[in-house]
This record gives structure tokens, sequence and C-alpha cells, in this order.
């Protein structure tokens, strides 16, 4: 496999021509889905955007770290928040319950040495903050993003374009 240098520009072009939501429509349906699940209000949204930003930043998607930067803007979020992602675990910008939420997306992303990516513990520091309506939901908005990775790694639409309309 041919790898690019670190120095080439990355065109603005999609990597796969034909945008897949066209090709396979159904997934409208499926994604319309799983944004009320997790707009259901048990989980401020704000939290679900630091969640899914991390998540993005973590598999390394350009596209979905600036797609839920933009979402986090949108809503208001300051910058030093947005920009403190990456680092969270040393950031003074996040609540007990965010932090929660943002650890819970590393482990499930990220291997662990332990074997058990998700521990006893963490799930109780996670239950603390969230009762079960709004942890089954940290667990669908985490699932949310990672139904996306595929399209984001594999089709890499252009980021800063229209949620709506990457490919165009």
């Amino acid at each position: 496999m041919e790898k690019r240098s670190i120095t080439a520009e990355v065109p603005m072009v999609p990597r796969m021509p034909e945008d897949p939501a066209q090709l396979v429509p159904e997934l409208a349906e499926v994604s319309a889905a799983l944004f009320r699940v997790t707009g259901n209000g048990s989980v401020p949204r704000s939290t679900i955007s630091l969640v899914q930003l991390r998540a993005g930043q973590i598999v390394g998607s350009t596209y979905l770290t600036v797609l839920h930067t933009g979402f986090l803007r949108k809503a208001g979020q300051s910058e030093e928040r947005i920009t403190s992602v990456a680092s969270w675990q040393d950031s003074p910008y996040f609540t007990a319950a965010e932090r929660a939420a943002l650890a819970l997306v590393e482990a499930v992303l990220q291997p662990s040495a332990s074997g058990e990516r998700v521990s006893d513990e963490l799930y109780a520091q996670a239950a603390e903050h969230y009762e079960g309506k709004a942890l089954a939901t940290l667990m669908f908005a985490i699932g949310q993003v990672n139904f996306f990775v595929p399209i984001a790694l594999i089709a890499k639409p252009v980021p800063g374009r229209s949620f709506t309309d990457p490919w165009n």
C-alpha cells in the first residue's frame, strides 16, 4: 500500500464520488432514527456532541471532527471546551458527568491492556451521573458516531461541508 507524503495536500473532494446515502437510500431512515434516539432529552445535546467529537478525534476522522466541532459551535459552546476535548482529562472545562461520558467513549474506542474496555469501575462512575435511560442514550450516541465512522474513513466526505450534503 502506498503511503501519502505528510507534506502532500489533501484534495477537497470525497474519495467516493457517489453519495452513499443516494446509493443506499435506506440510510436516511437509520440516520433519522439514531438522531431521534440520541436526542431524546435524557442527555444534553452538548454532551452528545462532545462524546462524538472525541470519537472523531480517536478514529482520526477530520470529517467527523470538523462536523462535531461545528455542532458544538452552533450550540454556543466555548472555544476552550471545544479545543480541550482532546485533552479533557486535565482540562477544567468539563463537568463530572461530561468527564464520565468522555471516559466511556475512550474506553469503547481504545484497546485496554486489561482486555476489558469498560471496567465495572468506569461503568459505576458513569452510572453515578446518568440514570438508566441517559446511560443507554450515551451508549447509543457512541454507537451512532461509530455507525458513521466507516463512511467517514472509507468514503471520505469533504470536511466542513453541510452534514446533509458533503458530496456536493
